[in-house]
């Protein structure tokens, strides 16, 4: 998994982002920082815990489609692909194959769900 991550001005600069409330835009990042290479993160509700994100926020960046939880607990960014573009020789895969297999990317290159 890479160490440096990216983030697109399209995405991050939109109304919709900046709508969110601060600690939902705070936590948006950091759990993009903490995504694999396909932009799955296994833990979100540790980093939401400990950037004092609440419920709510998670739930703001869920149903405003920057994030896409999945029944395992896991969830991925939408726009990881805007965001990140990581060299196939450095590229690690997802663990959650399953997760990723539900998944499709629009013209846009944004993930959505089947």
């Amino acid at each position: 998994m890479s160490d440096r991550r990216m983030f697109s001005k399209t995405i991050i600069d939109s109304d919709e982002f900046l709508s969110l409330p601060l600690t939902a835009q705070a936590l948006y990042f950091h759990l993009s920082m903490r995504a694999d290479d396909d932009g799955f993160i296994n833990n979100p509700k540790i980093i939401q815990r400990m950037v004092g994100a609440s419920a709510n926020d998670m739930a703001s960046l869920i149903e405003n489609g920057f994030v896409i939880p999945f029944e395992s607990g896991v969830l991925v960014i939408r726009h990881w692909l805007l965001h990140n573009h990581i060299r196939a020789d450095r590229k690690k895969s997802t663990l959650y194959k399953e997760d990723f297999a539900k998944l499709y990317l629009n013209d846009s290159g944004i993930y959505e769900i089947y």
